[in-house]
């Protein structure tokens, strides 16, 4: 098979310089700062004519070079201040789950740093611990415990 893993998700934000710091908050650390730029083989390869922007790449372990990254992306050109998915019934990809550790604890420390949950931690099938919360632009984050081992989930 060709395709390995996923090398990267991509997140837009409205202003690098807060989103940045609640990733880090998260756990991601960044290791590449992009200053901004763009050129015609990035607008031609996205469909986006005279695009410009500033990035992070941000990983959980740079360690481990096989794990996904994020691509925090701050857009300059073209403008768009649009705001996520108003549900997460929408097509297309609306949320990032983060697999966690310690949920009830995470969840207690970012709720105490203002961030916002849609719920507080619940079980879905008896085994699988979850909550959901919202990045500084309103992205959907899920952080998810697993009390079974993943690849017994049925």
């Amino acid at each position: 098979m060709p395709i390995k893993a996923i090398f990267h998700v991509n997140v837009n934000c409205s202003n690098l310089d807060i989103s940045r710091p609640f990733y880090e908050n998260l756990g991601f650390q960044t290791v590449l700062d992009l200053p901004t730029g763009g050129d015609s083989d990035l607008a031609a390869g996205l469909a986006m004519p005279d695009c410009s922007g500033r990035a992070a790449i941000m990983m959980l372990d740079p360690s481990e070079s096989r794990q996904a990254r994020l691509d925090l992306i701050e857009w300059s050109s073209p403008l768009d201040d649009t705001r996520p998915y108003e549900h997460l019934a929408r097509l297309g990809i609306n949320r990032i789950a983060l697999w966690t550790i310690g949920l009830d604890e995470e969840y207690q420390r970012l709720k105490t740093c203002g961030v916002e949950f849609l719920s507080e931690p619940l079980f879905m099938g008896g085994h699988t611990k979850f909550v959901c919360l919202k990045d500084p632009d309103g992205v959907i984050i899920e952080l998810i415990e697993f009390h079974k081992n993943p690849t017994e989930l049925n």
